[in-house]
């Protein structure tokens, strides 16, 4: 059993994290990558070329997203704080593509990306509310002017409309069963499971900021939120039907 006051130290940092949401593929992540440049292109078309641009992924994991980036030539760094994936991550690097271990709460390079992007709900996890906007004005600092910053974030709105308590999935021949609950402002997952013949048990807690509470939170950090998607496929967010949140921002100062 996990008891951590940072549940998200030794989870992440586990095989079996990876292993339960490795349907979250490598086509899946080029898919969303090529939506998102097409998204962001316009912006910044004919200024410079793309081998010039800084990005961070921010909670990279084992840099999925990452590396296809730097694949499209863009100078790309990924952070996260499990040790485990960024071993991992530390193989694919080349000249325009590092990782390092790093805290999202603490800063990192002051005024130097172009782009930060937090994908996959990497955001949020933190028991002391405050944790969250200083990590927002973290990214904040770490943007040159005028950059932008992508937060791809659930729904929680639709999360709480299609929640479904107790269910088990089935992942490579072990059996994870999970049983969710919503308290508050917090939806908590319980990951219970047997492998290498010990039982294991891991808990998500994630906060269900609205978008009124992102604002709010952004405008503090120094950030100006400017389009509002509700997908992978980029579409216009609908709170009640739209599954994913995800803000493009920009450093206003």
């Amino acid at each position: 059993m996990n008891d951590n006051k940072d549940w998200f130290v030794s989870w992440f940092d586990s095989p079996f994290y990876h292993i339960l949401y490795q349907n979250h593929n490598e086509q899946s992540a080029k898919d969303f990558i090529d939506n998102l440049f097409k998204n962001l292109t316009p912006q910044y078309a004919q200024r410079q070329p793309t081998s010039s641009y800084r990005i961070l992924d921010l909670a990279c994991g084992k840099g999925r997203h990452s590396r296809y980036i730097a694949q499209k030539g863009f100078d790309t760094t990924g952070i996260d704080l499990s040790e485990n994936s960024i071993q991992y991550a530390r193989q694919f690097e080349t000249d325009n593509l590092s990782f390092f271990q790093h805290d999202m709460r603490k800063p990192f390079r002051i005024n130097y990306f172009d782009y930060i992007f937090n994908f996959f709900t990497s955001f949020g996890y933190f028991d002391n509310e405050t944790d969250n906007l200083l990590t927002l004005r973290c990214i904040q600092q770490g943007l040159k002017k005028n950059g932008v910053f992508i937060l791809d974030y659930f729904n929680s709105d639709w999360i709480r409309q299609t929640f479904k308590s107790d269910y088990i999935q089935t992942v490579a021949g072990i059996d994870f069963s999970i049983q969710k609950r919503i308290e508050g402002a917090y939806i908590f997952k319980k990951i219970t499971f047997q492998a290498n013949e010990q039982t294991y048990s891991f808990q998500e807690r994630v906060r269900l900021f609205t978008l009124p509470e992102f604002e709010a939170l952004f405008e503090q950090a120094g950030l100006t939120i400017g389009n509002i998607y509700g997908d992978y496929a980029f579409n216009p967010f609908d709170s009640k039907t739209s599954n994913r949140l995800i803000i493009k921002a920009y450093k206003n100062k």
